[in-house]
């Protein structure tokens, strides 16, 4: 059997854009995380090995090996050269992924979802450390540079973060332009500080050969595991190459990751393995103790730039990993406000903002130093890899049309890979890694209870609602009095009679000269093509479908769509148009199906969502709403 490893992507690069210009775009977004890995990871995996001993060389060969071959296996192989062909017409991500495997299999699968609603969740824990021990780690190079300052770091970092989420409700286009610049001169640092000090012992070379890697797990037992989950601090980003697919492409990505990020990274964690071999006490912080003393306070500059570019990619990358969920039914809808007239992607949650702005400075204020923070960082992201590995075999064996076996054989490796680091994370659960469990859990529990508050409130209104058809009916024997003008009524079910449009005709007794029952659908696609955003059905002299589709990357923009409508036919203006929309005031009832607690929670969730007119981007002055008591 032939074996092929298809790209779906429908966007490898837009045409007018640079080849190149997209790849140094690449390398100021996506690789920020795991660009600023070599503060801290080696150091910290270092720590873990001697625990509290003397620093030796087996240590550092070892550990090195592990970095340098879970580099190579879990970003390199794993996601840069497999998952990033994985895209969902050229978007990738945990929810992509998800919904290219339903998409595979041909239905909506539990499972799948449960796996999507875990990734999604932890993702969101990984926003909220990310910025906090990225920006922690490089503020504490001024212990170095001036001891004096140490007490600063804490405030400092502190300021930092909340200037940070403060500018981003302004949009980042401009910031976002600078982004590839300064990062390239931070790989470039990097690899200069790297170069400079392997001379300090050239023999640390040797560590590219993986029997150092197995026998310091093979020797050291417990301490070896506990040591694994350290060394994983050197690969948490990987997923983010996969997750800002759909931004640049993948051979972009690709570019940039073979010749600049990981050759800079190979040849920094090499200088700091030569320094620590020469000089041992420089595992205090080897990453500063690379640089010469006059260049200290530049350097925390220049590594505080790249942790905050590290940091602004996790942010916009949970507002958009929001957005889908919200997009999927998987959240309640949120505000979005768009940062840039041409470019759609830029967007701003507050209330997603507010939320990941007290969890960072919480984690800031709890943890107070990178290396606390260390403890509590790799469970979230080794989580998510689990999670894409496994999906990915559905992808693969499915959509690939590989057999089970040979998917298998190509996705178990790295899932077992995946799945120890999450085991060697777990240790750490007492320290600070049961932190991003925690915020993973309650983005869970609120997911799973909207789904089901949704699904319970679905079945409640069922029972109510009467059929269209047999209302049209009805209404032909003896039709009400006929006014000017066409009313749209939004509904998730055409076939079933709005409850605005049963409300309008029971208490105004009017109906419109043109009625349209309007449904907005999401596809399991990131985008759909203009030509199947409408789908038009006239169904009596009064009454017609309409039909708007919108992927879950995009944000219906109903006025837009309706554009598209009166191309295809419909004759309207929308300015003496009405838009009639439900507004459902629930009430909890003992006898819902869900604990009271869950109850609540649902309402909450449901009054916290924002106004369907603003989400569908509808002009509020046609818009009229009803209000209707549901007790769920």
């Amino acid at each position: 059997m032939a074996l092929s490893v298809p790209s779906t992507e429908a966007h490898e690069a837009p045409a007018t854009t640079g080849f190149w210009a997209l790849t140094l775009g690449s390398i100021g977004v996506v690789f920020g995380d795991i660009g600023t890995s070599p503060l801290y990871a080696f150091r910290e995996a270092v720590g873990a090995a001697a625990h509290g001993q003397p620093v030796s060389r087996v240590i550092v060969l070892g550990v090195l090996s592990l970095i340098l071959w879970s580099l190579f296996i879990v970003v390199t192989a794993k996601y840069v050269l497999l998952l990033l062909r994985a895209d969902n017409n050229g978007e990738g991500g945990t929810l992509s992924l998800m919904a290219l495997g339903q998409r595979a299999l041909g239905r909506r699968s539990w499972p799948l979802l449960a796996l999507g609603v875990v990734g999604a969740s932890m993702f969101i824990g990984d926003s909220m450390i990310t910025p906090a021990i990225s920006v922690l780690s490089a503020v504490e190079g001024l212990k170095l540079a001036a001891p004096a300052l140490e007490h600063y770091v804490v405030p400092l970092t502190v300021f930092i973060l909340v200037v940070l989420f403060s500018v981003q409700s302004s949009g980042t286009a401009r910031v976002a332009t600078a982004f590839g610049p300064v990062m390239m001169v931070w790989f470039a640092t990097l690899a200069v500080l790297g170069l400079v000090h392997i001379s300090d012992d050239p023999s640390v070379l040797a560590a590219i050969n993986p029997w150092y890697a197995v026998e310091f797990m093979l020797s050291h037992g417990t301490i070896g595991l506990v040591t694994l989950g350290a060394v994983f601090l050197a690969v948490t980003g990987g997923e983010a190459l996969y997750a800002d697919l759909g931004h640049f492409g993948r051979k972009p990505i690709q570019a940039g990751w073979f010749y600049f990020v990981l050759p800079a990274l190979l040849i920094n964690y090499f200088g700091q393995g030569a320094l620590v071999l020469a000089h041992p006490v420089a595992i205090e912080n080897s990453f500063y103790r690379m640089v010469p003393e006059m260049l200290l306070i530049p350097m925390v500059v220049l590594a505080t730039a790249a942790t905050v570019i590290a940091s602004q990619a996790v942010i916009t990358g949970a507002y958009s990993l929001v957005r889908q969920a919200v997009q999927l039914g998987l959240l309640p809808r949120f505000e979005v406000r768009y940062t840039s007239e041409t470019h759609a992607g830029q967007i701003y949650l507050p209330r997603v903002n507010r939320l990941l702005l007290i969890g960072v400075l919480l984690l800031v204020l709890l943890f107070r130093t990178s290396s606390n923070l260390a403890s509590a960082y790799g469970i979230a992201v080794s989580t998510t890899m689990v999670v894409d590995g496994i999906m990915g075999f559905v992808v693969i064996w499915k959509l690939w049309n590989w057999r089970a076996a040979t998917a298998a054989a190509l996705i178990v490796p790295f899932v077992v890979v995946d799945s120890t680091f999450f085991a060697a994370n777990l240790l750490k659960l007492l320290e600070g890694a049961w932190v991003p469990l925690l915020f993973g859990f309650a983005m869970a529990v609120m997911i799973w209870t909207w789904r089901r508050g949704a699904a319970i409130l679905v079945l409640k209104t069922r029972r109510i609602e009467v059929p269209l058809d047999d209302l049209i009916k009805s209404l032909e024997k003896r039709p009400p009095h006929i006014v000017k003008g066409t009313a749209v009524f939004l509904t998730s079910d055409p076939s079933f009679v709005p409850t605005a449009l049963l409300h309008n005709l029971k208490h105004n007794k009017v109906l419109h000269e043109h009625n349209v029952i309007l449904t907005i659908e999401t596809a399991q696609t990131p985008r759909v093509d203009v030509a199947e955003r409408v789908r038009m059905e006239k169904i009596s002299d009064k009454f017609s479908t309409v039909r708007l589709r919108f992927g879950f990357m995009e944000s219906p923009n109903v006025p837009k769509a309706l554009v598209i409508a009166r191309k295809l036919g419909w004759q309207f203006d929308i300015m003496s148009t009405s838009f009639f929309v439900s507004r459902r005031s629930l009430k909890p009832s003992p006898q819902s199906g869900m604990p009271q607690w869950q109850d609540h929670l649902f309402i909450a969730l449901s009054r916290s969502a924002n106004d369907a007119t603003d989400y569908f981007q509808i002009p509020t002055g046609r818009v009229v709403e009803v209000g209707t008591q549901v007790i769920i």
